[in-house]
């Protein structure tokens, strides 16, 4: 009697599967065979002194040669920097971030200030428009700068436009 309840279980089980199939990564995923490249804007803490990096996303870290400026902010328009990036500094600090006073970029927050010896990036992240989920409803991935509404992935300052 037990191997027929066995048989039955495994039978409803198969049915309860057989139209969803197996996860299957959607359309939007199987066109990422390069690293995203994040544009950062490093900004100094005490002055109007600022530098630009672009960052491979391939976790190789890359240096800075900016070893003596304190950054307080660093701008990043086109990719999720504070959670996909890491900041080699030479001292304690905490990150977080912020929306610029411009309300579209997104901005790390260094506190206290430090010099940043190097970055490195990984990972993916959607672009201003692109779709955060996939036609199939599955999840692509989080937007580098905005929020993700209705399957598409939409500027911080939606409809507050200047």
């Amino acid at each position: 009697m037990i191997p027929g309840n066995l048989m039955l279980v495994c039978g409803w089980g198969l049915g309860l599967f057989a139209g969803t199939g197996l996860a299957v990564p959607s359309s939007e995923l199987e066109t990422r065979d390069e690293p995203l490249t994040a544009h950062l804007t490093f900004r100094a803490a005490s002055s109007e002194e600022t530098y630009t990096m672009a960052v491979l996303a391939d976790g190789n870290p890359v240096k800075t040669g900016h070893e003596t400026l304190a950054v307080g902010l660093v701008d990043a328009p086109d990719y999720l920097a504070q959670t996909f990036c890491n900041f080699q500094m030479s001292g304690e600090a905490s990150i977080s971030s912020k929306i610029a006073s411009d309300n579209v970029t997104q901005q790390v927050v260094i506190d206290p200030p430090q010099p940043i010896l190097s970055v490195s990036c990984r990972g993916f992240c959607v672009g201003i428009y692109g779709a955060c989920y996939g036609s199939d409803g599955q999840y692509v991935g989080p937007c580098c700068n905005g929020v993700c509404i209705a399957t598409r992935c939409r500027p911080w300052n939606i409809g507050h436009q200047g």
